[in-house]
């Protein structure tokens, strides 16, 4: 699995990094960590768009994004 750790970043960067990791892992899953509401939005929506599977997982306040 893929991690891209946009921690810290605020959008669109977690978004781009998470597109790159897509574009260069296309057969992998990926997972995505952010501490934004905005960026756990804009990923997921980003995921759905690729037609990935979303799955999301909060612990005390930081996000795990999973796209697979």
């Amino acid at each position: 699995m893929v991690e891209v750790d946009a921690r810290g970043l605020s959008c669109p960067e977690p978004v781009m990094l998470t597109n790159q990791a897509v574009k260069a892992n296309p057969n992998e899953p990926v997972r995505v960590l952010v501490d934004e509401a905005c960026a756990l939005t804009n990923v997921q929506k980003f995921g759905k768009s690729k037609g990935r599977q979303v799955t999301v997982t909060e612990n005390n306040g930081e996000y795990a994004i999973e796209l697979s």
